[in-house]
């Protein structure tokens, strides 16, 4: 149940975060690096796997079930490159080191990993929901990239990788009727917020790119619900969910959305950039909607706080 988020205006849809500067060359080549991508039968995660392998990455796209890799293939050859396509469930530990193990075995590095697999929500609210339910969402969304991240690591400390996971605004901000949701994408940023500067020591830069509304993957997707739907759903809440349907049908998400090939463009531009920050919003909107919380917008002065924890110096070259 995760619409479309609602707060500051859209201003004009540029991708913020990922834009070439000094530290997003935007001709910058991954040739010879190997990168694993989990999520990626559609969506941010096929969409990223395609943009990486045009930017020189040898790209492992990983899904649960590689049957589902018909778009995926369909869209590489569209571009003209080749991706690897790989077994890898985030919420099956075995599955995971055996995807690792075999990366290993094939290419014999890793350079980096982008999280991407997430499963939306699909429950009203809490009384509407179960804690079966939310272990579900926290399953795949939050432990499934501790999961992979931690499977991951040797290798990427090993390389001097690079460390990316798709966050969501919602990871910041606290969306009404996507509690499951929301729960699990702010311990994802809490988690790698924390675990940063300690990744940083051993060379490994975390970065969370931060999408707002994508209109065209299945959490962008609302379903067009009748008030009786609701009201059977929703049980005393109906009211309020009509309401908060209602509203968001009329905001006008198509101006404040960015489709996937956009984010996927962010993704690889932190993924090439000599020094990303830790936060990444994916465009203007994105930015401005996190703006009105954070006084971090980006994570740096909480990234350069930690690291005089760890006796490091704040700005690292």
């Amino acid at each position: 149940m995760s619409a479309a988020p609602g707060g500051a205006a859209p201003t004009d849809g540029a991708p913020t975060g990922g834009a070439p500067g000094p530290d997003r060359p935007a001709g910058a080549r991954a040739d010879g690096r190997v990168l694993l991508i989990t999520g990626t039968s559609s969506g941010i995660g096929l969409a990223t796997a395609v943009a990486a392998a045009r930017a020189g990455y040898t790209t492992v796209a990983t899904m649960r079930d590689p049957g589902r890799a018909e778009a995926l293939r369909a869209a590489a050859d569209a571009a003209g490159v080749a991706v690897e396509v790989r077994r890898l469930d985030v919420t099956d530990p075995g599955s995971v080191t055996d995807c690792l193990e075999e990366v290993r075995r094939t290419h014999g590095r890793l350079d980096a990993l982008v999280n991407n697999a997430g499963v939306a929500n699909h429950d009203p609210t809490l009384e509407m929901s179960t804690d079966a339910a939310l272990r579900a969402n926290l399953e795949v969304n939050f432990f499934g990239v501790a999961t992979v991240s931690r499977a991951a690591l040797p290798l990427l400390r090993a390389a001097g990788g690079r460390l990316v996971t798709v966050g969501s605004v919602h990871g910041v901000v606290g969306q009404p009727f996507n509690e499951a949701y929301c729960a699990a994408k702010f311990a994802v940023e809490g988690f790698l917020e924390a675990l940063a500067p300690v990744a940083a020591a051993h060379g490994v830069r975390v970065s969370v790119v931060v999408p707002g509304f994508v209109p065209d993957t299945r959490f962008g997707i609302f379903p067009d619900v009748n008030r009786a739907t609701i009201r059977a759903a929703s049980g005393p809440y109906a009211p309020t969910f009509a309401g908060y349907l209602e509203w968001v049908g009329g905001q006008g998400w198509e101006s404040a959305g960015q489709p996937a090939r956009e984010v996927a463009g962010v993704v690889v531009r932190t993924l090439l950039a000599e020094r990303p920050p830790f936060r990444v919003p994916a465009n203007r909107w994105a930015a401005d909607y996190l703006a009105a919380k954070l006084a971090d917008p980006d994570g740096s002065a909480v990234q350069d706080l930690a690291r005089t924890w760890l006796g490091q110096p704040e700005h690292p070259c």
